[in-house]
């Protein structure tokens, strides 16, 4: 089983966002978008430009769990929005395939996200890297394990932690300095 890791450096993920600014205009706003909301792939994809566009939340029903999600689109996220869904109409998918009237897949996401990353030397990169990015970064700054739990609705802080890495970077830290 492969697993995917968070992008932890922030000059990595600021690399990866000039990189693909460079390339795709659609592809940088997938990964912002994600690194800004946590929410899954499955999610992302399924937007259209009328679930954004002078919105104050992204209000949608996981695909997953089935569950109602509200996401606040903060002010930083908001400037990004705007720019992004300028001249497009509302009944558009944010992540329009450009062979079909339907989102890109979730492996043609796999592949922008993976090829970018590979490109400025990162590895154990996927779909799941976004949401865990934005859980990494937000337990970082805020140390706040709790709403991050609610954030993405799971059972135990445990599971969070060790869903974006801090589990694995406590203990790399103490086998680190670890010495007999």
């Amino acid at each position: 089983m492969n697993f995917v890791e968070p992008i932890r450096d922030m000059q990595k993920l600021d690399e990866l966002k000039s990189l693909l600014k460079k390339r795709s205009e659609r592809d940088y706003f997938l990964v912002v978008l994600g690194i800004n909301t946590g929410l899954r792939i499955s999610d992302l994809l399924r937007l259209k430009v009328a679930d954004v566009k002078g919105k104050s939340h992204i209000i949608l029903v996981e695909k997953k769990t089935g569950k109602r999600k509200r996401f606040l689109i903060n002010d930083s996220l908001r400037k990004e929005v705007d720019q992004y869904v300028i001249g497009k109409k509302g009944d558009e998918y944010l992540f329009a395939s450009t062979k079909r009237p339907q989102p890109i897949t979730r492996v043609r996401a796999y592949q922008i996200i993976n090829g970018a990353a590979k490109k400025i030397g990162l590895s154990e990169i996927g779909t799941h890297t976004l949401r865990k990015t934005f859980g990494y970064h937000f337990y970082q700054r805020t140390k706040d394990i709790a709403t991050l739990q609610m954030i993405f609705n799971h059972s135990h802080p445990s599971i969070t932690l060790r869903y974006i890495g801090i589990t694995q970077d406590l203990i790399d830290d103490a086998v680190n300095r670890f010495s007999l």
